[in-house]
């Protein structure tokens, strides 16, 4: 009699024990999931850290750096504007911040800029460009609020020249004054007043063309130069039937010889350093 042939049966096959990762993939992979983890606390702890007055002024150096070929922003190209935008903020950084109220009395003085992105004023520097007689010197911002705790008066000083009619550079003087009121801690409001033409000085050919040096001057001549000398021409911007024009300015830093400020609403921002005061 046959016997039944016996059912076969499946052998399971065995499966490889998993490689074990080498050591040094081992030691990555433990380092990164580590480093992730105490990233967080290696930035605050960073934060943290206080910088020091010479790390304040480094920045600050690399501000004044990065602007300095620019000439004060008129000629300065998207990417220059970038890396002074970056270097902006990294001096805004060092500053007390929104928590510190403005110091008025370090505010007033007379200060000198450096570099603005504010169409207004780049204007100013392409009307030059394009008026070869035109030429437009220094210009500053002069604080008058040394014993106020709420506001002063604020005057935007333009030095600027006709070739061969006035002095080099400093023929002249465009003068727009403004009062402003401490609205927070860092905002001001600028109300403006006054667009003023003065300290007109004339070129040494334009005197011998009004009063020759090999004629005597008359009395008419005299009295023209010293018109000339003493002519203020003002323009006032309010009035008892219109309302002065007005802006809201963030001073965003401030020491002993740098002020930051941004024109809020995209007016562009500006790198000021202390200056002589104006006579």
């Amino acid at each position: 009699m046959a016997l039944a042939a016996a059912p076969l049966r499946r052998v399971p096959t065995a499966h490889p024990p998993p490689r074990p990762s080498p050591p040094s993939q081992r030691y990555t992979l433990l380092r990164s999931r580590h480093s992730r983890r105490r990233l967080p606390l290696l930035l605050a702890a960073a934060a943290a850290v206080p910088l020091t007055a010479a790390d304040t002024e480094g920045r600050k150096h690399e501000l004044l750096r990065a602007v300095q070929e620019t000439q004060r922003g008129s000629v300065a190209s998207s990417d220059q504007r970038a890396a002074i935008e970056e270097a902006i903020v990294c001096v805004e950084e060092v500053g007390a911040g929104e928590g510190v109220p403005l110091d008025l009395a370090a505010l007033d003085g007379t200060w000198r800029l450096c570099y603005t992105s504010a169409s207004d004023v780049l204007m100013l520097f392409e009307a030059a460009e394009r008026l070869p007689l035109l030429q437009v010197g220094q210009i500053y911002q002069k604080f008058e609020c040394k014993d106020r705790s709420d506001g002063g008066v604020i005057r935007n000083v333009v030095r600027w020249s006709i070739e061969n009619l006035l002095e080099e550079q400093e023929g002249a003087t465009l003068m727009v004054s403004a009062k402003f009121d401490l609205l927070s801690k860092r905002n001001i409001f600028l109300q403006f007043e006054e667009v003023a033409v003065e300290n007109i000085k004339i070129s040494e050919q334009l005197q011998a063309l009004i009063a020759p040096a090999i004629l005597p001057r008359s009395f008419l001549t005299l009295q023209i130069l010293q018109f000339l000398r003493t002519f203020r021409a003002q323009v006032p911007l309010s009035g008892p039937e219109r309302r002065s024009p007005g802006g809201l300015y963030y001073l965003s830093y401030l020491d002993r010889d740098m002020l930051l400020g941004r024109s809020v609403g995209g007016g562009g921002v500006f790198v000021f350093t202390r200056a002589q005061p104006l006579l």
